[in-house]
Parts: C-alpha cells; sequence; structure tokens
C-alpha cells in the first residue's frame, strides 16, 4: 500500500505532541473531486478496516450500507441525506450509512453498539487517508429514511453517514463552504478536556 499523507495548507494538525502523519492529514473536507472513482480494491480494504475495529466482548455491532457514485445503492443514500450535505456530498466517490446492532439474537440490549460504530468508522476514515482518499462523517441524515429505504429491521439503529472520495476544488461552491474549506482546523486546549488529582485541573 502507498502511504499518502498529502495535506493542504492550514489543514495538518497543530499538535502539542508529534503526531502519526495519518492523524495529522485526517480532516474532513467538502470539496471532492466529482470525476474520481474508488476501484473494487479500495473499497474492499475501507471495511475490512472497519470490520477490524476493536469492540466490546467482540461483538462486533457495525454494520453498513454503501454504493459507489452511478450505482442506484449511492443515489438511494443520497436522498436520506439532509439538504445542507446532498450538495456537495453529491460529488464523492461512494457514500456509506454506519449503523449499530443494538440487540442481541434473544433480544436483549446489546450495550455499547454506537461507540463499536464510531470506532469501526474511524478505522475506516484513517484507511481511507491512507489510500489518499478523503473521507466526511455526517450527523445530519434521515435515519428513519434509511430504514424505509433499505428495510433495516427493528434492533439496528443508523448512527452516521460517511462521503469517502478523492480531495477536488472549491471553485463553485457556495461562498460559506469555501470559507469552511480554507479555514484552519482548530481544537481545544489538552488543559480544557484531560484532568488530573480533581475536575479542571489540568494533566497537560
Amino acid at each position: 500500500m502507498t502511504e499518502v499523507f498529502e495535506i493542504p495548507d492550514g489543514k495538518a494538525a497543530d499538535s502539542s505532541a508529534p503526531l502519526h502523519p495519518l492523524l495529522a492529514a485526517r480532516w474532513s473536507p467538502r470539496a471532492l473531486d466529482p470525476a474520481a472513482e474508488l476501484g473494487d480494491g479500495e473499497l474492499r480494504a475501507l471495511f475490512e478496516a472497519a470490520r477490524w475495529a476493536p469492540s466490546w466482548g467482540n461483538t462486533q455491532p457495525a454494520r453498513f450500507l454503501a454504493g459507489r457514485r452511478g450505482e442506484p445503492v449511492f443515489d438511494r443514500i443520497h436522498g436520506t441525506l439532509s439538504r445542507g450535505n446532498k450538495g456537495w456530498a453529491a460529488a464523492a466517490a461512494a457514500l456509506v450509512v454506519g449503523l449499530a446492532r443494538t440487540t442481541d439474537d434473544e433480544g436483549e440490549p446489546l450495550p455499547y453498539g454506537e461507540y463499536g460504530v464510531a470506532l469501526a468508522a474511524q478505522n475506516l476514515v484513517l484507511q481511507a487517508v491512507a489510500e489518499g482518499l478523503v473521507a466526511h462523517q455526517m450527523a445530519g441524515f434521515d435515519r428513519d429514511a434509511v430504514r424505509a429505504e433499505f428495510a433495516v429491521p427493528d434492533g439496528f439503529e443508523p448512527v452516521v453517514a460517511i462521503a469517502v472520495g478523492r480531495l477536488g476544488s472549491t471553485d463553485g461552491m457556495p461562498d460559506r463552504l469555501r470559507e469552511k474549506e480554507a479555514a484552519p482546523r482548530s481544537r481545544k486546549a489538552l488543559a480544557d478536556l484531560v484532568f488530573t488529582e480533581r475536575w479542571g485541573e489540568p494533566l497537560f
């Protein structure tokens, strides 16, 4: 596998300690190349990465719906996206919905299903970066529409939609989206996130 960690200006993680380039290069662009395609091997690798994510008791609660641009499944997933996501996500090479299994074979609640999907989705996204791709995770989609469109059975909950593709140009994007694409990435300081001794006392 060729490691490709190309990071546009201003998009590298500004970290207080060195990060692996795979992590430093991960971001969530909306400017996607509408001509880019995903090969079978690239697509399979994304879901192999997701499959090998850790999960509570190895219950492996993550399930996925996926389609490439030009396929009917892509259009069906695209139709469930919020209005704000539909415009830019149409240029994705593939659209994915991650779902969590919420009950076991006996119908009992299955703990940590959403957490398991989150871990699997992050594996998928980092594999995409390793393949020279980009991915944007979305909360803006209609979960009930996904259930109806794909006959999702009881015991499974749509959690996240993901657009995967290659970085494209911001030409033609609305001004507000172009500004978001150009804005530097930022995060809260570690002092606001990691405590010791007592709540609010920074470790770093």
